[in-house]
């Protein structure tokens, strides 16, 4: 009798190879699809990265302009700077010191200490000494229909010396928070693009720190975030804007400030500088966004849990407190920044895979695809990470923080639903969802 067990054990490979063969081209099948929406997502996110980087100047592109030179000299427009500041003794000392720096000509700053209880006051007298240029006022109340930090802004440009100083007023403010720090000619390059593009205000996207683990992971998809609900072309557009600008550096002239009633008119603001830069656009005062290019610098949080608590104020307001946006937004974001990049690894994995078992096919195909979507991802953050002065080694984490991002927004949208109060510069603030 034939012994058949050897043709039972090819038998049963061949029948093996053939199973495996058939789930490599459906999970290939499966796959191919996210790979193309990403490729197809990240592919239009590239476009118009490379478009801003082309088409707009960054702050550090002021120190080149002809204006530059005379702004270092006594005849520059007087440039007054206001900054709010509540309970900011841990922080507010390497602005000041930035500030003492600056090659400005004719600058005058106020700080305005908005019912501090701890040593912010002695932190800057300790820095700016007799130094005649600085002024600090002390704020003790905020009206109940204001909210602390834009009541602090206008009582600094109503009240102080440097702003409103007998027939010498400011032609030119500056309003910037205490969390930051400044090239010693961030004033110059950016009143002379100001200057020289012919705005009437001019807000900056400050550099960020990235010295903890959120700043690193969670930061850069949280920025992104907010440039693709306002990017920064349409931002800086003569007819169509949308309407942006970061209160962190809001540099305006006088004129235009009392155009829009100043902060005043956005007295009830969380987000006002969002708000001025909407007041900007109904009173057609010309307005631009720049990236600060490491000319402005900014830590915004110390903790994660502040983090968090930061951007929902920030995501609920960008949204116009809609909580249907909000949920959309993190159900993009996730899907987009998240879910499918990991569907794009997989799929590189199984073309791989497949491409060595098989070597044509579904699997080569999918390879291809995973591949082209992979590339165009990478190089959309690493330019994006390169712009934002974020360390490139931190783009593979880019989903990570993609996925915390779209919990902030469903968080915001959460807290809007069930009218969580937000908890901002010493007050609670009840937001009313739209």
């Amino acid at each position: 009798m034939a012994d058949d067990r050897g043709g039972r054990a090819v038998g049963g490979r061949g029948l093996y190879a053939k199973r495996l063969n058939g789930w490599l081209d459906i999970a290939s099948l499966v796959l191919i699809a996210p790979a193309v929406v990403g490729g197809v997502y990240w592919g239009v996110v590239l476009y118009h990265v490379l478009r801003t980087r082309w088409l707009l100047p960054t702050a550090r592109a002021g120190m080149r302009l002809a204006e530059a030179g005379a702004l270092r000299r006594a005849g520059a427009p007087r440039l007054c700077v206001v900054i709010p500041a509540h309970n900011e003794a841990g922080s507010i000392g390497p602005l000041a010191e930035s500030l003492r720096e600056q090659t400005y000509g004719n600058l005058r700053v106020v700080f305005a200490l908005d019912r501090c209880t701890d040593d912010t006051a002695g932190v800057l007298l300790r820095i700016v000494g007799d130094d005649g240029r600085f002024e600090i006022m002390t704020i003790d109340s905020c009206p109940g229909d204001w909210a602390g930090k834009v009541n602090a802004v206008w009582r600094g440009v109503r009240e102080s010396v440097g702003a409103r100083g007998g027939g010498a007023a400011a032609e030119l403010l500056l309003f910037i928070d205490a969390d930051t720090a400044m090239h010693p000619e961030c004033l110059v390059a950016t009143v002379a693009l100001l200057q020289n593009r012919g705005l009437g205000m001019l807000s900056l996207l400050s550099t960020m720190t990235h010295d903890r683990w959120f700043e690193k992971v969670v930061q850069p998809a949280a920025g992104m975030e907010l440039m693709r609900q306002y990017p920064l072309l349409r931002a800086n557009m003569d007819a169509g804007r949308r309407a942006f600008a970061n209160g962190q550096f809001i540099l305006m002239t006088a004129e235009a400030y009392g155009r829009i009633g100043g902060h005043e008119a956005a007295r009830g603001a969380l987000l006002e500088d969002v708000e001025i830069a909407r007041l900007c656009e109904r009173h057609g005062v010309p307005a631009g966004v720049l990236l600060a290019d490491g000319m402005h610098l900014c830590r915004m949080y110390g903790s994660y849990a502040e983090f968090v608590r930061g951007w929902k104020r920030i995501y609920v307001e960008c949204a116009n407190r809609r909580i249907s946006r909000l949920r959309k937004l993190a159900r993009r974001t996730r899907w987009l920044g998240a879910v499918v990049p990991a569907l794009m690894w997989a799929g590189l994995g199984v073309g791989v895979f497949g491409m060595l078992r098989v070597g044509e096919g579904m699997s080569v195909v999918l390879l291809y695809a995973a591949g082209v979507s992979l590339g165009l991802m990478l190089l959309t953050l690493g330019v994006s990470y390169r712009m934002g002065h974020t360390p490139l080694r931190h783009v593979l984490s880019y989903p990570v923080g993609a996925w915390l991002t779209g919990g902030i927004l469903e968080r915001a949208a959460r807290d809007l639903e069930s009218r969580e109060p937000t908890v901002w510069a010493g007050r609670e603030y009840v937001r009313e969802a739209r």
